[in-house]
């Protein structure tokens, strides 16, 4: 196991915002300490770490980050980062799709693509990563779509409930890592063209 970077997000934005992050040291304690359990654990279990990063790689490109892509790469096998990228631009696409119980947001529904990895590529990841890229990008862009034969494809994959539960929410913890790392990068441009 490598030691976790001292703050993640600080080094993902690349910019100092310490005055700004400290007046809500908890959320910032609570962001480092999810990301050191979901990607620096004492004991994995069934989700290896190299499958965390691979799926935290993809999940980062599918958002179009690619520096935090990089970011999680660095802990993978050389030629994963490009197989992975080919994979998520084949998955790219402008959600949320799905659909809502019959009322009033039904009219919010939306048809989306159902993502596959390539045959090709899932020989090369095997079928429990290949799952869970799968899963990833479901969650990600068919968040409305949630139904137990979703979970099912994971179980018939080699997932156990444990592993289905860690990489759920390993997928969450990347969407607000994302969207907080982008905040503060507007922020740090906004501060960079105030003269």
């Amino acid at each position: 196991m490598t030691a976790a970077p001292a703050d993640a997000i600080d080094r993902l934005v690349g910019a100092n915002f310490d005055a700004i992050r400290a007046e809500r040291p908890q959320a910032r304690d609570n962001a480092q300490a999810s990301f050191v359990a979901l990607f620096h654990p004492d004991d994995a279990g069934d989700f290896p770490v190299a499958d965390r990063h691979a799926v935290a790689v993809f999940v980062a490109a599918l958002h179009g980050q690619p520096a935090i892509a990089a970011f999680y790469a660095e802990a993978l096998p050389e030629a994963w980062p490009s197989l992975l990228a080919a994979e998520a631009e084949r998955g790219a696409t402008h959600g949320p799709y799905g659909t809502f119980p019959a009322g009033p947001l039904s009219r919010e529904d939306k048809a989306g693509k159902n993502y596959r990895v390539d045959a090709t590529n899932r020989a090369v990841l095997g079928g429990r990563l290949a799952a869970a890229l799968e899963h990833a990008h479901f969650l990600v862009l068919h968040p409305r779509d949630a139904a137990p034969e979703r979970l099912q494809a994971l179980l018939d994959a080699g997932w156990t409930t444990t592993g289905i539960v860690t990489l759920s929410q390993l997928v969450a913890f990347l969407s607000f890592q994302i969207r907080v790392v982008a905040g503060l990068r507007a922020l740090a441009a906004a501060r960079e063209a105030t003269p």
